[in-house]
């Protein structure tokens, strides 16, 4: 067994209410306590077809394992991390269960600024920009353990706990499809799979393929001299403005040293640093102007506060394009 079995005799520290720092509770009677983690999905790149499959949409928040008993309740982060106290307007239906699921709110930004020591910021934050939990799995039930059955059977259970937001589920591939445009993806789910803490078994994520075309406002120097790090990419506002929206990295060490003479003739003159790397803060992030002639097609995962992020990667250059036609609204697609 992968999961944390509840103590025959609980510590004497649990005897009042639930202790969120430590992350232990008080007078648990649930068959599995925290800290355990949750099931992984592996990446796959289109939908598993057939009968053995169930599909839910993916989310864009923090992954969270909820316990709840009687009238207490404790967050858990996929770390093992206790999150209750950054996210207090948190309610869950009354009850004994252990239940999988993602903390969302309007945007990923909102939920990132949650993460901060100050009582009264979260406190202003929760009412301002509200999170809620939504539930895709069961892993205990009263006194019983669920993680060894299917998830059919699991899910089944899940219907049941009134009052709980259930992520939505299709059985189909047709029926799935729209999470691929619309949502961050799917998650597909094995139907006699049981629950597997830690594992990528069972459980495969389709990731939603988001592309736009950019306006190569300049690039980056490589860690290497002599090579292109990183392109600069921008699109144009309302105002006819052109902002910064990301950038774009990943080329091979070959196309790295082609591309600085392939850009140098685009090049203003202008040349500068912006923000210390969050990285490596010491360092500065060298930067070199371009004309905004050039264009970009770049697959992205999700936009975060007006910025592409992760995963972003070149598809191919438009020359067809014109840099005017690459305007923000693509990032609300």
């Amino acid at each position: 067994m992968w999961w944390v079995l509840k103590s025959p005799s609980p510590p004497a520290d649990r005897a009042h209410g639930a202790d969120r720092a430590s992350g232990r509770f008080a007078h648990v009677t649930l068959p599995i306590e925290p800290p355990l983690l949750p099931q992984l999905a592996r990446p796959r790149a289109s939908l598993p077809d057939g009968d053995g499959w169930a599909y839910e949409p993916k989310w864009d928040g923090f992954r969270a394992i909820v316990f709840v008993d009687g009238d207490e309740t404790y967050v858990q982060s996929r770390n093992g991390k206790p999150l209750s106290r950054y996210f207090p307007e948190l309610t869950f239906p009354r009850g004994r269960y252990v239940v999988d699921g993602e903390i969302v709110a309007a945007t990923f930004g909102t939920l990132g600024q949650r993460i901060h020591p100050a009582a009264s910021r979260i406190e202003r934050l929760a009412q301002e920009t509200p999170a809620r939990f939504v539930a895709f799995d069961l892993l205990a039930l009263d006194d019983d353990v669920l993680m060894a059955r299917g998830y059919e059977e699991r899910r089944a259970a899940l219907e049941g706990i009134e009052g709980l937001e259930r992520t939505p589920v299709e059985r189909t591939t047709a029926g799935a499809q729209r999470w691929l445009h619309e949502e961050e993806g799917v998650i597909a789910k094995e139907l006699a799979a049981p629950y597997l803490p830690g594992e990528r078994k069972g459980m495969v994520k389709i990731k939603r393929l988001r592309t736009i075309d950019a306006v190569v406002m300049g690039w980056r120097p490589g860690k290497k001299e002599g090579t292109v790090g990183a392109i600069i990419l921008g699109l144009y506002d309302d105002a006819g403005r052109l902002r910064e929206i990301g950038h774009s990295s990943g080329f091979t060490a070959k196309r790295k040293q082609e591309l600085v003479a392939e850009l140098a003739p685009y090049e203003t003159g202008e040349r500068g640093s912006g923000e210390p790397s969050r990285w490596a803060s010491e360092r500065d992030l060298e930067w070199v102007a371009l004309r905004p002639d050039l264009v970009v097609e770049v697959t992205y995962d999700h936009v975060s506060d007006g910025r592409i992020r992760h995963g972003t990667k070149v598809l191919r250059w438009r020359d067809d394009k014109p840099p005017a036609d690459c305007r923000i609204e693509q990032l609300e697609l």
